[in-house]
Formats: structure tokens, C-alpha cells, sequence
């Protein structure tokens, strides 16, 4: 009987560890109907001010796509890239893969504000960037999606985890971008993808100095027309501007692998996607068709929103973007 009894007290404990375990997976877990009833205008909110900022500036779109990648990639979809230091923590802003580099902060604000008029202390800056990113693909022709919503802001930030490497640098080996990825639960195919948002945006010339110089996996003519605007030595030129994609910048189409294929990819770490390695065949793919890189690209931005968001009852909704409440 008292073994009976024993067993049974080990299952009992078991069940309701079960149902905690369940009870905190159905808690984390995010919905695209999330703000449906506590703030039902929001996405025409923020698809307002968007839109204004990229018609003033078409580039806009790219800096707040890349915004949503570099928060998620540091300790998650969490907000954190927008907080401004403070007397207990340094924040990401000025760390190596964002210094003088991200922007689109001012966005950001203006649409809090917005959304804070409409829907007080209901809608987290986290989910504000998820929602941006997907407007800034859309309003350059890019695919729509269902986005995920339901983060909550982080109220700290990391100087020394925006440094630690998970961002990967524009010299990267495809070897270290796959690990990369891989250690956010991203795929090769979910790399390749989202790699196709340089198909926007520009980057400065001490990014791809090396590689138009140096590399040799590059069309001689493409580098000889950025050593035209990127001088050879270190210091001069460095924050001249080239667009990613040569053909159409301010369209979010395939021309990106296209130029790959013809070695005209503009940083290392672009080219790298084509080099006789295994990620040719998907390069090969989306340049031949646009449905799938679409098809890809909104699949690996869903998975990318789902890293480590905070939910329930951790992190806090922030009234201000810039820092904690």
C-alpha cells in the first residue's frame, strides 16, 4: 500500500510539472491577434508613420528592417537596441556592429508616441519593430506576413553581448555565418534568405574596402567602380555610401543574387553566399524565382521574431522607447 502510495505522489508531482511546463509554453507563446482587442488600431498606426518616413527617405526602410535584426539577434526580440545608456548599464548602441551604423531611432519614437496616444501602456516597443520591419519590406514591394506579436520590452541592455560576436560582421566567412545563425535556431536556407534584404540599403566603404582591394572572388570592373569612391587607404572615404544592390536599391526584389552569381556581391560576407559552397544552390534558387525567395524570406522572418521574446509577466511595456519605465 505505502508503495501505491508513493508511486501515486510521483505522478501527481509529475502531472502538475506537466501542466506548469504546458502552462508556461502556451504563456511564451506569441499571436498575430495579440493586440485585437486592447488596441485595435494598431497597425494602421504604425503604417502610417512608416510610410511618411520612407517617403522621405526610401533608404528608411532598410535601416528599420536591419533595426528588428540587430535587436533579435542579442539576447532576443526584446527591444533592447533602443535603449539609451543609462547609470546602471551601457546600451547597444554603441557597440562595434552598431555604432554610427544602425538608425531609424526618431521612427521609432514617433510611432510610440502615436501608439501611446491610442493604446496606453498596451503596446511593447518589441513588438513595434517586428511590426515596422514587415511594413518597411512591404512599402519597397517585398512580401506581407502574418506578424507575431506579444513581446514584452526588455529593461536592460548589453554593451558587451551587441559585442560578443553574435551580429556577424560584413567580413564574414560563410562557415562563421552559419554557426551564427545556427546558434539562433536559424537555418542555412533561413541565412540565404534573410540575407536577401541587402537586395535594400546601403553600406559604407570601410565595410567592403578589403574586398573590392584584396578578394579575388570579385568582377574586376564592379571593384574598380567602387575603388572609385573608396579610396585604397584606411581613413579616407570610410563613410562613403554604395548601395547593396546595384540594379534597383530601392526595390525589395531578387536582383541581390543575381549580382551574386556574377561576383558583383558588395561585401565579403554576401559573396561567401556564393563561392562554391553549400549555400550556391539557394543563391541559384531565388535568383531564378521571386515567389520563393518571398516564400523563404517571410518564413525566416517569423522565425527570427520568435527568438527568446520575453512574455507573461517578464520585462515590463515601456512608454518610452529609449528607456525603462
Amino acid at each position: 500500500m505505502e508503495y501505491y502510495k508513493k508511486q501515486m505522489s510521483r505522478l501527481i508531482v509529475l502531472l502538475i510539472t506537466i501542466m506548469m511546463i504546458m502552462g508556461d509554453q502556451a504563456q511564451a507563446q506569441l499571436d498575430s491577434d495579440f493586440y485585437r482587442e486592447s488596441c485595435p488600431s494598431l497597425f494602421p498606426a504604425v503604417r502610417r508613420v512608416v510610410q511618411r518616413a520612407v517617403a522621405r527617405e526610401r533608404r528608411m526602410a532598410a535601416s528599420l528592417l536591419r533595426l528588428f535584426f540587430h535587436d533579435c539577434f542579442v539576447n532576443g526580440c526584446d527591444g533592447s537596441i533602443l535603449l539609451d545608456d543609462t547609470s546602471s548599464f551601457v546600451g547597444e548602441k554603441t557597440a562595434g556592429p552598431n555604432n554610427n551604423s544602425v538608425r531609424g531611432f526618431e521612427v521609432i519614437d514617433r510611432i510610440k508616441s502615436r501608439v501611446e496616444r491610442l493604446c496606453p501602456g498596451v503596446v511593447s516597443c518589441a513588438d513595434i519593430l517586428a511590426i515596422t520591419a514587415r511594413d518597411s519590406v512591404r512599402l519597397l514591394g517585398g512580401p506581407g506576413w502574418s506578424v507575431k506579436l506579444g513581446r514584452r520590452d526588455s529593461t536592460t541592455a548589453s554593451l558587451s553581448a551587441a559585442n560578443s560576436g553574435v551580429i556577424p560582421p560584413p567580413t564574414s566567412t560563410l562557415n562563421n555565418l552559419i554557426n551564427r545563425f545556427r546558434a539562433q535556431g536559424l537555418s542555412q536556407r533561413d541565412l540565404v534568405a534573410l540575407s536577401g534584404a541587402h537586395t535594400i540599403g546601403q553600406a559604407k566603404c570601410a565595410t567592403f574596402r578589403n574586398r573590392i582591394y584584396n578578394e579575388s572572388n570579385i568582377d574586376l570592373t564592379f571593384a574598380l567602380s567602387k575603388q572609385s569612391s573608396c579610396p585604397a587607404s584606411s581613413g579616407s572615404g570610410d563613410n562613403n555610401q554604395a548601395t547593396l544592390d546595384l540594379r534597383s536599391p530601392g526595390r525589395f526584389d531578387l536582383n541581390y543574387y543575381r549580382q551574386l552569381l556574377n561576383h558583383r556581391g558588395l561585401l565579403t560576407s554576401d559573396q561567401v553566399l556564393y563561392n562554391n559552397g553549400s549555400t550556391d544552390s539557394l543563391v541559384v534558387a531565388y535568383s531564378r524565382s521571386l515567389n520563393a525567395f518571398y516564400s523563404d524570406f517571410v518564413r525566416a522572418m517569423v522565425k527570427m521574431g520568435d527568438i527568446s521574446p520575453l512574455t507573461g509577466s517578464n520585462g515590463q511595456i515601456r512608454t518610452n522607447c529609449r528607456r525603462p519605465n
